[in-house]
């Protein structure tokens, strides 16, 4: 899979993939991307912002799911994908996102997909934080993907007996969680905080995209 094209609205963001992605296009706000001006792709891939579709935005009383102020991006997400119809299209949102579960899946079956739900976590993917994650994989050949194994908290209440399996996350805590210096303000804390939290472990990203390829 090669990367054709990027969609995303935060400066430090960009930053981030233009390290990894240095070739790569990238468009800033999606309100005022356009189809033609992308490239045609066999697949795209994103999530929609959660702030209003996660438990912890019920907490907050902002739960006004995908009409919401942020989580209402769907619909350009939905624009572009309708735009474009790619062979493949994979939308990501947090569990909570399961009270409008229909409308996404109904949506993209009116335009020709056939929806798979994957619901996978980071600690399926051999982090040490749960972290569920729902994946609405569509094809316009009607190809679908199994569902893989849930990940229960039983499993991540484990977490403590597995310091010593040769874990990468693990073994890794020590240099990462800092607690009694503090993290230098040059490291663009805030920033930093913001999109970890909007991000994904790649891979539970990777899982899908192997999953693809073998359907594919």
């Amino acid at each position: 899979m090669v990367c054709r094209w990027q969609v995303e609205i935060s400066d430090f963001c960009h930053g981030v993939l233009e390290k990894h992605w240095p070739k790569v296009r990238r468009y800033g706000d999606i309100e005022s991307v356009y189809c033609h001006e992308l490239e045609p792709v066999d697949c795209i891939a994103g999530g929609f912002p959660c702030k209003n579709t996660s438990l912890a935005a019920a907490i907050h009383g902002r739960r006004s799911g995908i009409y919401g102020p942020q989580s209402g991006l769907w619909g350009e997400q939905f624009r572009i994908i309708r735009g474009l119809l790619p062979s493949w299209a994979i939308i990501e949102n947090v569990a909570g996102v399961k009270a409008w579960e229909e409308t996404i899946t109904s949506s993209l079956e009116r335009i020709g997909y056939t929806v798979s739900r994957v619901q996978t976590s980071a600690y399926g993917a051999g982090a040490p934080h749960l972290r569920r994650r729902v994946f609405f994989v569509a094809n316009r050949d009607g190809k679908r993907l199994e569902e893989p194994r849930k990940v229960g908290s039983s499993q991540a209440q484990r977490f403590a007996g597995r310091a010593s399996d040769g874990n990468a996350w693990v073994s890794s805590l020590a240099r990462v969680v800092r607690v009694d210096d503090g993290i230098p303000g040059g490291l663009y804390r805030h920033q930093r905080i913001e999109a970890l939290g909007n991000a994904v472990v790649p891979g539970m990203a990777e899982e899908i995209g192997y999953r693809i390829k073998e359907a594919a």
